[in-house]
């Protein structure tokens, strides 16, 4: 590795922060939809339609998750900026066709109604909505590349900056919306029109920031960039399935219908607690040139997930009521069935940061496979422990069983990618991302 200034503490934060908000941010964009569709008429169609038609979209559209992560690995000049695009249209291309599918063909009904079991009705909301979101893939692909170019020019305050403007504009898309559309088509409406406003703002900031490229840096082939992105792609496939199989098991379980609520909570505080966390990959690969800095990097994980899983533990326990209650709403026989669990996930904020930091190591030397394999063990963990535990009905609330599920395959990836990091050979672990 070259000499270089050491990288602080202060510098990861100014770089962490910003994408952290824009977790939160998005979060907020979903919430203000939800409540605007929850006034309407059909409010329980119109909600339930919108969010069924969100889930088929988040897992299809899950190969896309990884295009700011390629983009900050692979652009290093026109030419390879041209074949990361490539990529990212390839993709599109994939999950729009696959939602246009199920929104215009019988394959709808039978993904609908016979595989996921949703009522006639919110099947119908849902394929309403899919008719608008198939337009999505390809402005959150162009997002993605251009939020990429300006993390690697260390400008994150920009990509928080842009979220901020589709929050802003989902109030006007919402507005005008319900003169031309109704129920889940309204919120899919508003959620398009806002993503749209947004990529034509991070689009205009990236063009801005002027990266500069062609520097003499060795830029890859497109054959070379299709290799290493594509188990990128289907790594985050595949953990769309992790808690689709979690709640497969412990739906089937005797508080099953308890156990999937509590579950849906709880994965809710880890979005916004735990998820921005998956952002240390970012930070692992464009700001990390030295062992030294991947220690501070290392030690920052630590503080961070530590405060998140302290800000967990408080809501399990002495802010139980103030935050689940008074806030949240959650009924009391719900917060005192998910308090215990809760307070076990204070763990995962540091276990899901280790694994994404290993991430943005094997990222970094260019061993993406490894990334696969390690979300194909995750999965296949779930599948294998999936029917005896279905048979055996062990003993335990299935909400406590289903945080256990999760943290032990978080624990595995954890595991796997730190045993595959350790048998490198010398020369691979002293590479830096760049």
């Amino acid at each position: 590795m070259t000499t270089t200034p050491r990288l602080s503490g202060k510098e990861i934060a100014f770089f962490f922060f910003p994408l952290f908000l824009n977790i939160q941010l998005m979060s907020v964009s979903h919430t203000i939809i939800n409540s605007a569709l929850a006034r309407l008429d059909d409010y329980v169609t119109a909600l339930a339609g919108m969010s069924v038609a969100l889930v088929i979209h988040l897992f299809i559209a899950s190969p896309s998750y990884q295009n700011h992560t390629v983009t900050i690995a692979m652009v290093r000049g026109r030419r390879s900026m041209r074949s990361v695009l490539i990529f990212i249209a390839l993709v599109a291309s994939y999950v729009a066709t696959m939602l246009s599918l199920i929104a215009y063909s019988p394959l709808g009904d039978l993904i609908l109604e016979r595989l996921v079991g949703v009522p006639p009705d919110v099947a119908d909301a849902a394929r309403e909505a899919l008719h608008i979101l198939v337009l999505l893939p390809f402005f959150t692909g162009l997002r993605g590349f251009c939020q990429g170019l300006i993390i690697q020019a260390r400008r994150t305050s920009l990509v928080s900056f842009a979220t901020g403007i589709r929050v802003g504009a989902l109030f006007g898309y919402l507005a005008i919306g319900q003169y031309w559309f109704a129920g889940a088509q309204l919120g899919a409406f508003a959620l398009v029109g806002c993503v749209i406003t947004e990529t034509i703002v991070i689009a205009f900031l990236a063009w801005r920031v002027h990266l500069p490229l062609d520097q003499g840096e060795k830029e890859k082939t497109t054959g070379e960039i299709l290799r290493y992105s594509f188990p990128l792609a289907y790594s985050s496939c595949l953990q769309q399935t992790i808690p689709l199989l979690i709640s497969s098991i412990i739906g089937r379980l005797s508080d099953g219908p308890l156990a999937l609520a509590a579950f849906g909570v709880i994965r809710g505080f880890l979005f916004l607690l735990a998820g921005p966390m998956r952002n240390l990959q970012q930070v692992y690969l464009t700001l990390v040139k030295s062992v030294q800095d991947y220690r501070v990097l290392i030690r920052f994980n630590i503080l961070v997930g530590s405060a998140m899983g302290a800000l967990i533990l408080l809501t399990a326990g002495p802010c139980n009521q103030l935050i689940l209650g008074r806030l949240l709403g959650v009924e009391t026989e719900l917060r005192h069935y998910l308090s215990f669990a809760l307070g076990t996930c204070a763990l995962f904020p540091l276990l899901y940061g280790t694994s994404n930091l290993l991430r943005g190591w094997f990222a970094g030397a260019h061993l993406t496979g490894k990334l696969g394999h390690s979300t194909l063990i995750k999965s296949g963990f779930l599948l294998l422990v999936w029917w005896p535990l279905i048979q055996w009905q062990p003993p335990v609330a299935g909400i406590i069983l289903g945080i256990g599920l999760l943290l032990c395959a978080e624990f595995l990836e954890v595991f796997y990618l730190r045993l595959q990091k350790r048998q490198q050979p010398e020369e691979v672990l002293h590479l830096a991302p760049r």
